[in-house]
């Protein structure tokens, strides 16, 4: 049974600003990512999507329009920069999203899910890799010293495309519609740039303490503003 009292964050391996959220998350508040419980949301592939039917489980999933698709290129090429990141950005053709997730989950049955989500990262985000093709899920594996046999046909086991139902049939009860969404109790944070509002609430503080943007802290104002190329805006939260 799901443990409603955890804090829980629900990202995607596709997302920008949820691979932002993990950065932060990690060279910040390490704590707090220990603590949240992640859960994967993805495009599914078939047979998932037959699954999630027969389930009456609706998946994460909104088409974009090319102005938006525009406009978060720019978005994280200026978040990115502020972090003092450079983003190479990849070209999803016909993406496969069941490989890399339910290879993840079976990391996370290994208890190496958090390792793989961070290499799944940093192979799309940093080194232009294909994270949905199988041959690069098996090199992760390999890395994590699990079977790279057994990640690159993740997507074709039974039980893992279970969990995989199980894991996005709570995204949709509880009301998921963007990543990365963040719940803490009763209190729920959608986008980047509630991130410092989701720390404070898990670390019992006042908001206050943790004014939007933490990353930035120590950085001049008129210094981020040339780092990153421009008013950092809304970081969004969109996958």
């Amino acid at each position: 049974m799901p443990d409603k009292a955890r804090p829980r964050w629900y990202f995607s391996m596709r997302s920008p600003y949820s691979w932002l959220a993990h950065h932060d998350l990690t060279e910040h508040f390490p704590d707090v990512l220990e603590t949240v419980e992640l859960i994967a949301c993805w495009e599914p592939d078939q047979p998932m999507t037959e699954r999630l039917d027969a389930a009456g489980v609706k998946a994460l999933y909104t088409p974009m329009s090319r102005a938006k698709h525009f406009y978060i290129l720019h978005d994280v090429r200026r978040l990115a920069a502020a972090r003092g990141l450079k983003v190479t950005w990849p070209v999803d053709r016909d993406p496969t999203w069941d490989v890399t997730n339910l290879a993840y989950l079976m990391a996370d049955q290994a208890g190496k899910g958090r390792e793989f989500l961070a290499a799944c990262y940093r192979k799309r985000w940093a080194e232009n890799k294909v994270i949905w093709d199988r041959a690069v899920v098996a090199e992760i594996a390999g890395e994590l010293g699990l079977d790279p046999v057994a990640a690159a046909s993740a997507a074709d086991n039974p039980e893992l495309q279970q969990r995989g139902v199980e894991h996005m049939a709570r995204a949709d009860k509880e009301g998921v519609f963007g990543v990365p969404y963040f719940v803490h109790g009763r209190e729920t944070f959608w986008g980047l740039d509630r991130l410092s509002s989701f720390v404070a609430a898990v670390r019992g503080k006042p908001v206050r303490d943790y004014p939007d943007y933490a990353w930035r802290a120590g950085v001049e104002e008129t210094d981020l503003w040339v780092r990153a190329g421009g008013d950092g805006g809304h970081a969004g939260g969109c996958g």
